[in-house]
């Protein structure tokens, strides 16, 4: 059976992509890459040798210097009765620490640290931490009260919370808030970055086509909105193809990689939360953790959560390279694009911030009526959905994603039609309401 002319322009757009290497290697090579970016932080904390200043403590007080206690970044030499001139004048030293006379008595005493060259956050947060703890000790002390450290051991608190969604009809399910918000924020991110990215390949390959005079050619043979139809379909598989590879991926690396690198009662407690059992778990205080290793174990949240992910993917993708694509057909080069392409990039940057409101709020209002609005919903309810929202919003915003990719796609082919025979000037906005306009 002969292909139909849309479905040719589509097998063409989608083949001359997926084909190229650029889209083989990130494909395969980005969630490793990822991961290993995640995990380099942590690597290099623990593997890499941390560089150790000299800190000469000039006391006024005459108490500080002799309780201060060394670390592997930090190593504390205390001056004796030299003056603050003789030891700024050290130069065998990474920094000199003046303690004023007042430490103990001042509300908010003031400590200066002369360095000699660049210092880190890590040395000046281990000197203040270690100078407010010695006050505090030392204000405690004259509340004279006995065995006041024993008390003190005593009462020091550390609760964990598990929280328990109890609004279902399913079992208890343990949930982590800090990992929902992460897996949020990281999804509205893919998400931006798609659609940016593959819009502005539409557009790009409109402007290409319509300089080259190909666009002249191929509109003899096939409709304008065909055309502009097959594009973006085509570069929308591409974009879903990446998005379902990189699904099975991490659904592989968390089903037989992250197991594999867990220690055996880490597992046996990730065991337990997924059972339901979370008084079951050894170690209560690292709960939070333990819940979040539980949900990336299970790959049917993580398959899920990427289908959802597709679904308004390709929803918001075709509303969005619809504007891409005429705006590619109303210009003769990118440089004459940068002034209209804000009627698409905008919104996908406001999108992007509003996710990061609903993240932190999931069911605030701002964070609802930004999940429905076709034009931001895409990022913004993908940033909610770990939370586990109602269906009834996802639905209702799916709905309203599609009736926004017609109402976009019908505007967007009337200047389309219109756009791929115009040459020689950048069309005004006025210009394009016009085209809008014709019958």
């Amino acid at each position: 059976m002969a292909k139909s002319k849309i479905g040719i322009v589509i097998e063409r757009e989608y083949l001359e992509r997926v084909k190229k290497k650029s889209f083989i290697f990130t494909t395969l090579l980005m969630p490793l890459l990822m991961l290993l970016l995640m995990a380099l932080p942590a690597l290099l904390v623990a593997f890499v040798d941390k560089s150790e200043t000299t800190v000469l403590v000039v006391d006024n007080s005459k108490r500080v210097a002799p309780l201060l206690e060394n670390s592997a970044e930090v190593k504390f030499e205390i001056a004796g009765d030299i003056t603050v001139d003789s030891a700024l004048r050290r130069t065998d030293v990474g920094a000199v620490l003046i303690v004023p006379e007042n430490v103990f008595d001042a509300k908010r005493a003031n400590l200066k640290l002369y360095t000699n060259g660049p210092t880190s956050i890590i040395t000046e947060g281990h000197i203040t931490g270690q100078v407010n703890k010695l006050v505090e000790q030392e204000r405690l002390h004259h509340y004279d009260i006995a065995d006041l450290d024993k008390i003190m051991a005593e009462v020091e608190s550390n609760v964990s919370l598990s929280t328990l969604r109890n609004d279902s009809d399913d079992e208890e399910e343990a949930l982590s808030s800090g990992l929902s918000y992460a897996i949020g924020i990281g999804m509205s991110f893919v998400l931006y970055m798609f659609l940016l990215i593959y819009g502005q390949m539409v557009m790009t390959s409109i402007i290409e086509e319509k300089g080259n005079r190909v666009l002249e050619v191929v509109v003899t043979s096939v409709k304008p909105a065909q055309l502009m139809m097959g594009k973006i379909i085509g570069v929308a598989l591409v974009a879903v193809t990446q998005m379902v590879l990189w699904g099975a991926l991490l659904a592989a690396m968390s089903a037989y990689l992250l197991p594999a690198m867990l220690p055996a009662d880490a597992m046996a407690d990730i065991a337990a939360v997924q059972a339901g059992n979370i008084d079951g778990v050894s170690d209560q205080g690292s709960i939070e953790i333990i819940q979040a290793m539980a949900s990336l174990t299970q790959v049917g949240n993580i398959l899920s959560l990427v289908g959802l992910m597709t679904i308004f993917l390709v929803l918001g993708f075709l509303i969005y390279s619809s504007i891409f694509a005429a705006v590619g057909s109303a210009v003769d080069n990118i440089q004459d694009a940068s002034q209209l392409t804000s009627f698409a990039v905008f919104p996908i940057i406001f999108g992007l911030i509003f996710a990061m409101v609903a993240a932190s709020d999931p069911m605030g209002p701002v964070a609802f009526w930004a999940s429905i609005f076709p034009l931001t919903s895409p990022m913004v309810m993908v940033a909610r959905i770990p939370f586990g929202i109602p269906g009834w919003e996802i639905w209702l915003s799916l709905g309203l994603l599609v009736l926004g990719f017609i109402g976009m796609v019908w505007v967007a082919g009337k200047i389309y039609r219109v756009g791929i025979f115009m040459y020689g000037k950048k069309p005004s906005i006025k210009e394009v309401v016009r085209w809008i306009r014709y019958k």
